[in-house]
């Protein structure tokens, strides 16, 4: 990888996290008076229009070459992001975010048990740092647990099993295809999810609080209006993390990926005055250096 590959590449992500991050804090916005299931399906045609846009101009395909590959991979990591955005209504995003990216630990593990690859101890070191990190983040009280501030990690875990799907079952497809394949998934959770909701609705709780158990609730402007900056923002967040895969090495590149708790954390401060403590600061740092290592090791191996 030459000088000026890696300093683009260095740019791409570094803004496509940023981008990601700023945009995922806005989402506790639209959880004051709609629902996660209707954000996700409207988010979802919104993202599906501009990319059928794209296709029919010629930048690329959107048809998958194997269906089945591509929708199993797109139910893991549709289900991650059910998980991420439903967390973010009340959970601080640094919290958020290094429950997601506990995801190389778990994409080890189950190369471990299921495909049967040898880790060596500076691996299983990490797995042992990352899992510390977690636990200083997350914070758990013995005495008063909360099964809530654990559910970021079931994000990680499905991320991950959506990561090894990518790899094994989805070769060949293009960038375009899994992207509408995520989009397309995501938006039929969000169907099912305002349909049980409306034949049985549960109650629902005033602001953020009910932004899980809400149905369907009237378009108003600013859930439109927030609605589409997540739906552009994602899509040129992702489009930024995909060009610097492309440009540089994938080991370099995936370290870069965990400043995204940087920047969510950052702006959280800057637009909401929310901060993590120093013990979950240092809980990040040790995430973030757990999935450094696993990244670079699994790469080189």
């Amino acid at each position: 990888m030459s000088d000026n590959s890696s300093t683009q590449a260095t740019i791409s992500i570094l803004g496509g996290m940023m981008t990601l991050g700023l945009i995922d804090n806005f989402v506790r916005l639209i959880a004051v008076d709609a629902g996660l299931w209707q954000f996700h399906a409207v988010r979802a045609v919104m993202a599906l229009a501009i990319m059928g846009g794209m296709a029919a101009l010629g930048w690329a395909t959107i048809r998958p070459k194997r269906k089945l590959a591509v929708l199993g991979r797109s139910v893991f990591t549709a289900g991650s992001m059910l998980i991420y955005f439903g967390c973010l209504a009340f959970l601080p995003i640094g919290v958020v975010a290094a429950g997601l990216f506990t995801s190389p630990i778990f994409i080890l593990l189950i190369s471990i048990v299921f495909m049967g690859v040898r880790v060596g101890p500076l691996r299983w070191l990490a797995v042992a740092i990352g899992f510390v990190g977690v636990m200083m983040v997350i914070q758990p009280n013995p005495n008063d647990l909360d099964w809530l501030s654990f559910l970021p990690i079931g994000a990680g875990v499905l991320y991950a099993i959506g990561a090894v799907a990518t790899r094994a079952w989805c070769e060949g497809e293009t960038t375009l295809t899994l992207t509408a394949g995520f989009f397309g998934v995501l938006g039929v959770f969000g169907v099912i999810g305002l349909t049980v909701l409306t034949i049985w609705p549960m109650p629902v709780a005033d602001g953020t609080d009910g932004f899980v158990t809400r149905s369907f609730t009237s378009l108003t402007g600013t859930f439109l209006f927030w609605t589409t900056v997540q739906a552009i923002g994602s899509m040129v967040g992702v489009g930024l993390l995909f060009r610097g895969y492309l440009l540089g090495d994938a080991s370099y590149v995936s370290v870069l990926e965990y400043s995204l708790m940087i920047f969510a954390s950052f702006w959280a401060w800057v637009i909401w005055s929310e901060g993590l403590n120093l013990l979950a600061m240092g809980g990040v740092v040790m995430i973030i250096i757990s999935g450094g290592i696993i990244s670079v090791r699994s790469t080189a191996k």
